[in-house]
């Protein structure tokens, strides 16, 4: 019996031994009920101790868990409180490459970890003061999840942090100066969020900082931001809002400099680089799409261990080709858009690494070099000014390339191994020919069998063509007097086609004119890869139809269309006259391209094609201003821009406002106001945040889209610029009734061009609209003589008479005090004199000092 009761004694033992390794309150004990409730405990052996588990690491006497990764184990949901959260000696904690959306509120207490990463899940919210408790963290990542709001200023109790790794994410506002804390950081990842500045004494806190990426935000800064960093080696700030010199950045051992797509400027080449910079340590420069101007930086024949060197679309003034065979490390040259002139130098053939060479967009001539470098996979010499043949050396190293354009040269190519698609897309304006010289073998040839027969078939089917012709040629003759009529009356009728540029398709038209359609490339700015045609253009507009009119306007016909792929297009073919080339033109639209606000429509590509420019834009849903508040019933939704005798109508669909509110939209202030405020920040925008600044010239109510959310979005923003043909041209001078006095008045001093100040006026007159809901001209001014918007609305104010003028379906929605203190702005921005109206970045402020409040 002893015996028995022994052996049922050990039996049970065996089938709780999982039990007794997992007492409730031990770390055993939560690591199982951690991964029993996240639903993948079947990978793990339980019966064995939990020290030996996957992912689990204990301490010498196998008692606690110090060390937890669960990395890709497919965890998803919320983690629970008291699993993972009472490891109270836990140090390491990877839980990346989840699908976790929330944590645990217990996990904060876990105050011995060093090593916490959290990154590519999916959780979300803000950022928990709590962080601060992780005093001993030294790696924190946080990255590739949907965390927002502001980074807590409690992050300045992580002293020990040396990695911090915060990037794609949600975050906003400025990094907080609790950050200063953090002063042992050697490596900081903020990029991809959207931070808008940065503590003062941000460089001067981080002596041990070698890796910083504050990449893809909307920071405001300069080059003196950074200064002091005297161990950093990698520095990317690529994708924000700094202006000013770079030069404040060359300081130290740094490796890679990446200051892309900002606002820097200045000339570059006459300053004087800090002597603590060493360019021999220097292996990824790219100062690509800035303002900087003057020379190519003259140093960087020192940087003889460059790998990667970015220096496109710049405003450097024209030069020769820079001296490059001193960089002999070189992988990657991109010097697009930097305004070179001369040839192509021979000696780029020895950089024998290199893989990339983007030289378009210049105004190199001559002829190319034979390029031998065996290791290339792309060239692009595309929109330059060289002629005679390309290299055969050259030619025979293209097949095994992965992508090269010769286009828009003045080249001869001898294409006998291409096909008729890549001479579309890559040869475009060269012509093709194949001297015998070129190709020795014609010489060895043998004569063909039945050479003689086949002879003998040629000239017999040539004579039978040749009567055939005759015969056909003596009909057409008696019957050319009847065909001639039927042209004729056939041309009368084009003529009689309504407004003002009556675009067709047939061959008397500019369409026609434009030969080998698939050979007339659209560029798509946002979609590089996609290979767009004119042939597609065609196709989207219904080869331009009057069917897909939306607007015929001072620029030109405005079309709607959708390209391959579902892109909601609208296609603005400019019809006006340029003293600019198809090269400068493309340039400045490129340029336009970049320029991005929320309160802009954005330019989407363009087309060069024959004499016309086409610019494309995102397609607004809901209309412009001009529409919504004088052409149509309030509320109706229309998508046109300058209406012409006849109307064109869009089907109902899911998007239109039709039926919003008693009345439509606008007929409340707060609405109105919301666009006021919005259009207002597009103009300050183009005028304070580029530089140069750009003045719109036609601000007018049909500039001003609606968009699919309703936000305002200004539109045709450069173009007076591009299509018009001196300062003089009405184009860039304005539409009737936004016109500025001083241009209707010789005899003013004031300037006679474009100004800052003259987009101002224009912007008053939208005010004046906005609020009256009249138009600026022709329109019913009651009591008063004036034919003009302007002039009865300032005449009222100057006699104190302004509620007047508030446009009935507005009244009752706010305080008639708001409305008037917006009137006085608009009488600020419509004075006489130019000098007397405010900056644009000023009527901001007056507008959102108004808060419109419902009666």
């Amino acid at each position: 019996m002893g015996i028995g009761i022994l052996g049922s004694f050990l039996l049970l033992t065996v089938f709780f031994r999982p039990l007794l390794c997992q007492q409730p309150n031990t770390d055993g004990f939560f690591v199982s009920d951690f991964l029993q409730k996240m639903g993948v405990a079947k990978v793990h052996n339980f019966s064995a101790h939990f020290c030996s588990w996957k992912g689990v690491g204990c301490d010498s006497k196998d008692e606690n868990v110090v060390n937890l990764t669960a990395k890709s184990f497919g965890l998803s949901g919320v983690i629970p409180d008291n699993t993972i959260g009472k490891l109270t000696k836990l140090k390491y904690l990877d839980l990346s490459n989840n699908k976790l959306t929330g944590l645990p509120s217990d996990i904060w207490s876990l105050g011995s970890l060093k090593y916490l990463n959290l990154s590519h899940n999916h959780i979300s919210g803000d950022l928990s003061s709590n962080i601060g408790n992780f005093g001993g963290l030294e790696i924190m990542d946080f990255s590739v999840n949907n965390f927002s709001g502001k980074i807590p200023d409690a992050i300045s109790s992580l002293s020990s942090l040396h990695s911090l790794n915060l990037s794609k994410n949600l975050f906003d506002s400025e990094i907080p100066s609790g950050i200063l804390g953090c002063h042992s950081l050697e490596s900081l990842d903020l990029s991809e969020n959207r931070l808008t500045g940065f503590p003062n004494d941000f460089g001067s806190t981080f002596h041990k900082l070698k890796f910083l990426n504050l990449a893809e935000n909307e920071i405001l800064g300069k080059d003196s931001d950074f200064s002091r960093m005297g161990s950093i080696t990698h520095i990317n700030i690529s994708g924000n809002l700094f202006k000013g010199s770079v030069v404040g950045l060359f300081e130290g051992p740094l490796e890679v400099i990446d200051l892309s797509r900002n606002q820097f400027d200045g000339h570059i080449s006459q300053v004087n680089f800090s002597s603590s910079f060493n360019w021999s340590h220097l292996v990824y420069l790219d100062l690509s799409e800035n303002h900087l101007s003057g020379g190519i930086i003259r140093e960087l024949k020192n940087a003889r261990n460059l790998l990667y060197l970015n220096l496109a679309d710049n405003r450097f003034s024209h030069q020769e080709f820079p001296q490059t065979d001193m960089l002999s490390s070189l992988e990657y040259l991109n010097l697009s858009g930097t305004s070179l002139i001369g040839q192509i130098p021979q000696e780029l053939s020895s950089l024998s690494r290199l893989k990339i060479l983007d030289i378009s967009k210049n105004h190199l001539s001559k002829r190319i070099p034979p390029l031998s470098n065996r290791n290339l996979l792309v060239l692009d010499v595309s929109y330059n000014n060289l002629t005679g043949d390309i290299p055969l050396p050259l030619v025979e190293i293209l097949p095994r390339m992965e992508r090269f354009n010769f286009s828009y040269n003045n080249l001869t190519l001898c294409a006998t191994e291409f096909s008729p698609k890549t001479l579309l897309s890559a040869f475009i304006g060269s012509s093709n020919g194949c001297p015998i010289a070129a190709n020795p073998a014609l010489f060895h040839k043998k004569a063909p069998k039945h050479r003689g027969l086949k002879l003998a078939l040629a000239l017999t089917f040539s004579m039978v063509f040749l009567l055939l012709g005759l015969l056909f040629l003596a009909f057409g003759c008696r019957r050319k007097t009847t065909i001639w009529a039927v042209k004729q009356n056939s041309y009368k009728e084009e003529q009689t086609i309504s407004g003002p540029f009556s675009f067709q398709t047939d061959s008397t038209t500019w369409v026609a004119d434009v030969k080998q359609a698939n050979s007339v490339p659209v560029v798509i700015f946002e979609k590089p890869l996609l290979n767009f045609t004119f042939a597609d253009l065609l196709s989207a507009t219904s080869n331009f139809d009057r069917g897909t009119l939306l607007a015929e306007g001072r620029f030109g016909p405005v079309y709607r269309g959708f390209l391959p792929g579902g892109i909601h297009v609208a296609v603005k073919v400019l019809v006006h006259g340029s003293t600019m080339t198809d090269h400068e033109a493309a340039r400045e639209l490129e340029y336009l391209g970049r320029i991005k606000h929320p309160n802009l429509v954005p330019l989407t590509g363009y087309c060069l094609a024959g004499e016309q420019r086409i610019a494309i834009y995102d397609y607004m849903e809901n209309g412009n201003l001009q529409n919504l508040l004088h052409d149509l019933p309030l509320g109706v939704r229309t998508t046109t821009e300058d209406w012409s005798t006849d109307t064109w109508e869009e089907e109902d669909d899911n998007n239109s406002i039709q039926n919003v509110g008693s009345e439509g939209l606008l007929t409340t202030w707060r609405f109105r106001h919301k666009i006021a405020l919005g259009t207002a920040r597009a103009l300050a925008f183009l005028h304070h945040g580029c530089s140069p600044p750009i003045i719109h010239r036609d601000v007018k109510a049909s500039s001003v889209y609606l968009d699919m959310n309703l936000e305002p979005r200004l539109s045709d923003f450069g173009l007076a610029k591009i299509f018009g043909t001196g300062p003089e041209d009405e184009i860039t001078r304005g539409s009737p009734g936004y016109i500025p006095p001083e241009f209707l008045h010789p005899e003013s001093s004031s300037p006679k061009y474009p100004t800052p100040k003259s987009d101002v006026y224009g912007f008053g007159v939208i005010l004046f609209e906005l609020i009256t809901g009249k138009k600026p001209v022709e329109d019913d001014y009651p009591q008063h003589n004036d034919a003009n918007l302007v002039g009865w609305v300032r005449g009222l104010v100057r006699n104190n008479e302004g509620s007047r003028v508030i446009d009935p379906k507005i009244r009752g929605t706010a305080s008639q005090t708001q409305i008037l203190e917006a009137l006085k702005i608009g009488y600020l921005c419509t004075a006489e004199v130019p000098a007397k109206r405010p900056s644009m970045h000023q009527v901001v402020g007056l507008l959102k000092d108004i808060e419109p409040t419902q009666q």
